[in-house]
């Protein structure tokens, strides 16, 4: 896995403590090596604990710091890093028990996150995050350090340096608070500005080939690279979708397991596409023996930004070198996931296909008739619509075609005439969808106790 170019490596440890509330698949340290990896460190020694609970002073019982200090200094360890979100007391005491520096699983993720970022709007909320995170620890240190309380004309010498640090933290998370909120009041309008368009999201676990998955639909060459978190903003392209027309196709940030909330809320902005979004396509490494841990992962970050509710199709990305077991065990779980390899191309014409299906909720099947001079309306219904086909007359044209139901008003704000298409043999009131559907309606409707969608279809 590529590390972050120009960063000194650092020799790094890596700490893992198991609670009984956690599952493990295979290593348990091994996305921890991904992450540490990819922020530049190489990895010198491991240590891991089952525990039925943290220790509140050093989170490791008392033996593993001892045997964790020797391994440092045996090592000659630059960093200790957790697999864990410590307290500021428990990092502070750990450090001094070590003599080495230590970082929790979220300073980890903030930091990747900064060497990752390259718009200003990403830069603002991965500053945003790492402030936020930092301040409380920062309260911590300072308090013996608190200004001098004496009555008028017996003052102190002033607030000391630390203090006046804490002060300028907060005026700064104030202000990039604003200024992402300009930002997020922007992207709303400039996406919602796009409502005449069907949009599809990528949503998935950092690394499931999300970006891999635009490419090979969209034709793009958007960097896709093998390393988490190698995409923070949102990237949008033209999908000609056969059979139904061009959508818009949004690649966004992944998710990992126990993302910091600090910075979920941060990348509020980035996550608008998705918010917006008229489908999900959940993309997932089938590949990894941890696929069913990521899937309910993500399921649950999406119920914490408010957009779990939104048609979703499961894409199991990787099916080519995913084992067959592996595909089995997801599928007996999600039966109506679809297994593609964005890779090769495998699957990615069911896919396709799919996605048609599901953006035809909401759309009407309908003749339009109208003068033939009327280039403007006839436009609209190629732009916002699928035209089928068309019949001409005199002065005047048909056109057979699939539209929004909310393009409707539109039309009727026209001097088109506007009936139901009725296809040869049809019964009246049917639409010829088919119930066998790849797609979760509304996942938060239907779930098993983890939040995670049950693999039923409306």
């Amino acid at each position: 896995m590529n590390r972050i170019e120009g960063v000194a490596s650092e020799a790094a440890i890596l700490v893992g403590v198991v609670l009984p509330d956690q599952e493990v698949h295979g290593d348990p340290l091994e996305e921890l090596e991904g992450l540490a990896t990819t922020a530049g460190s190489h990895i010198v020694g491991r240590l891991t604990q089952r525990r039925a609970s943290p220790d509140m002073t050093t989170y490791l019982g008392k033996g593993k710091v001892d045997e964790l200090r020797d391994l440092a200094s045996a090592n000659d360890a630059d960093v200790i890093l957790f697999d864990n979100d410590l307290t500021p007391a428990q990092t502070r005491n750990l450090e001094v028990a070590t003599g080495v520096k230590v970082l929790d699983r979220s300073e980890l993720i903030l930091d990747i996150f900064a060497s990752r970022a390259q718009t200003h709007q990403a830069r603002l909320a991965v500053e945003l995050a790492q402030l936020q995170y930092s301040l409380p620890r920062l309260k911590r240190m300072w308090t013996h350090l608190s200004r001098l309380k004496m009555g008028i004309g017996m003052r102190g010498p002033g607030e000391k340096q630390l203090e006046v640090d804490r002060r300028l933290v907060e005026k700064r998370i104030a202000d990039l608070r604003h200024e992402l909120k300009v930002i997020e009041q922007r992207k709303e309008r400039e996406v919602a500005g796009r409502s005449d368009r069907m949009t599809v999201s990528l949503v998935g676990y950092t690394n499931a080939g999300k970006s891999t998955l635009l490419n090979k639909l969209t034709g793009a060459d958007v960097p896709a690279e093998n390393r988490l978190f190698a995409t923070l903003d949102t990237r949008t392209r033209r999908w000609q979708l056969p059979g139904w027309g061009p959508v818009l196709l949004s690649d966004t940030v992944g998710f990992i397991r126990d993302l910091p909330h600090h910075l979920i809320a941060s990348f509020k902005a980035t996550l608008e596409e998705s918010r917006q979004a008229d489908l999900l396509l959940h993309v997932a490494d089938a590949s990894n023996p941890a696929a069913l841990e990521q899937i309910g992962v993500v399921y649950k970050v999406l119920g914490e930004i408010g957009i779990q509710a939104k048609d979703t199709i499961l894409v199991l990305n990787k099916a080519d070198v995913a084992s067959r077991g592996q595909l089995a065990a997801i599928m007996s779980r999600y039966p109506n996931a679809l297994s593609i390899s964005a890779h090769t191309g495998q699957g990615v014409d069911r896919l396709a296909a799919a996605v048609s299906q599901a953006l035809s909720h909401g759309f009407l099947d309908v003749d339009v008739e109208t003068g033939v001079e009327n280039g403007r309306l006839l436009a609209m219904l190629s732009n916002h619509g699928e035209v089928l086909s068309k019949r001409y007359t005199d002065t005047r044209v048909i056109v057979h075609c699939r539209i929004p139901e909310r393009a409707l008003g539109h039309l009727r704000a026209s001097d088109a005439e506007i009936r139901p298409h009725r296809r040869p043999g049809q019964t009246p009131g049917g639409n010829g969808t088919d119930n066998g559907s790849a797609v979760y309606h509304s996942p938060s409707a239907s779930t098993t106790t983890n939040g995670t969608p049950d693999g039923s279809v409306s």
